[in-house]
């Protein structure tokens, strides 16, 4: 009998929560549209209005300011944009400034001109320089530019937890407007938006169990609104036309009033992180572990192991049952060399051998240890196929 396998993979989409799914079947029994005036039309309405208000529950936002799309990319594309209001009045933005580990729905920078986009350099755990960022900001005011600011809360393929409040503190200095990709923060953090001091940020429905298909863009109570993506009919009060996904955004709804109930779990998954890197220390003595000097995601573990490349060790766990990437999910199933860990100054021969583990409040304490086990054989494999010094 084969073996169960193994979902380490969660960063990149987590496993539907049973009450996600639940709800999205039950919603897609309706019919109705949002937008309709009869009954079922407003039955429609109240789902995707109790979901707006769950959705800013976890970000510690109004409901007013959520708005629904289609997922973390094109909320993303949504709010990198030059053209702002602020209380109804044009807001003109004229530079983007971009950490160097964003995720590529961010890094290509939206709606911004190419030659208007700045790179926020990191140190060697993945931190954003606030330095850098205060003396560039300081002078783009000097030069009466205006600049919209875009660091995400968590990165994806570390799980290193950027700060923020202090991003959004020295933004504030010099009048620029902050947004954070908070897509893997979600549900593995507290988030406030008005005590982070940020202007928006942007979520992912799939990221906390909602399932795929589904996004926000939420923004803090200053005033500020972006230029629709979107345009033509006036659903989400103007902002992002088209009907209403109801079925999935009552199920994006249900999973972040799950994800905030599971954060007091992630002491425990971090418990389990940690186990599941003395196991692969143990089957690779010299694997190398990326961000474990700074705060990261309960979840996460970004590891390299010399002599091991992240393709052969990604088709290896799998062809064992384990599911894990080489990083980020964005490249349609291609395993390239990771952005974020060159950004980091690794070793570039290093970088083409990282690995990502991603586990979830779900993963049982039996698969952590069935993973130790079969870590420990495809490492031996590959080095007595390869002669590395993997295990």
């Amino acid at each position: 009998m084969a073996e169960a396998r193994l979902y380490f993979d969660w960063n990149a989409g987590a496993p539907m929560k049973a009450v996600a799914r639940a709800r999205l079947v039950e919603l897609l029994d309706r019919p109705g549209n949002s937008s309709s005036v009869h009954a079922e039309g407003r039955a429609a309405r109240s789902a995707v209005e109790g979901a707006r208000r769950s959705v800013a529950r976890l970000c510690g936002a109004e409901a007013k300011g959520v708005t629904f799309c289609s997922g973390g990319t094109e909320a993303a594309n949504t709010v990198l944009t030059p053209d702002w209001t602020l209380f109804g009045k044009p807001y003109r933005l004229d530079r983007l400034l971009v950490s160097a580990v964003e995720h590529p729905a961010v890094a290509r920078g939206g709606r911004f001109p190419t030659d208007r986009i700045d790179i926020i350099p990191i140190d060697g755990n993945g931190i954003v320089d606030l330095g850098f960022l205060d003396r560039r900001l300081a002078e783009l005011a000097a030069d009466g530019q205006r600049a919209l600011v875009s660091v995400m809360m968590a990165n994806n393929e570390t799980g290193v937890v950027e700060p923020v409040a202090e991003v959004a503190r020295i933004a504030r200095v010099h009048g620029a407007i902050v947004h954070s990709d908070a897509v893997q923060a979600a549900g593995k953090l507290p988030i406030d938006i008005e005590a982070l001091g940020l202007d928006v940020l942007t979520l992912s429905a799939h990221k906390i169990g909602g399932g795929q298909g589904g996004g926000a863009v939420v923004r803090g109570r200053n005033g500020f609104a972006f230029s629709p993506l979107l345009t033509g009919g006036g659903q989400e009060s103007w902002a992002r036309a088209g009907t209403e996904n109801v079925a999935t955004i009552g199920a994006f709804g249900a999973a972040a009033e799950a994800a905030c109930a599971d954060l007091d779990g992630m002491a425990r998954v971090a418990g389990r992180r940690d186990r599941i890197a003395a196991m692969i220390r143990d089957a690779a003595p010299d694997a190398a572990f990326f961000g474990e000097d700074v705060p990261r995601l309960a979840n996460t573990l970004s590891f390299a192991v010399p002599g091991v490349s992240a393709e052969t060790a990604v088709i290896a766990f799998d062809l064992a049952g384990v599911a894990l990437s080489s990083g980020s999910a964005c490249s349609s199933g291609k395993v390239t060399a990771s952005p974020v860990l060159t950004a980091m100054g690794i070793d570039p021969a290093l970088v083409k051998c990282g690995l990502r583990v991603s586990i979830g409040a779900d993963t049982p304490d039996e698969e952590i240890a069935a993973f130790g086990l079969r870590a420990r054989n495809v490492f031996a494999a590959m080095k007595k196929q390869h002669g590395t010094a993997a295990a």
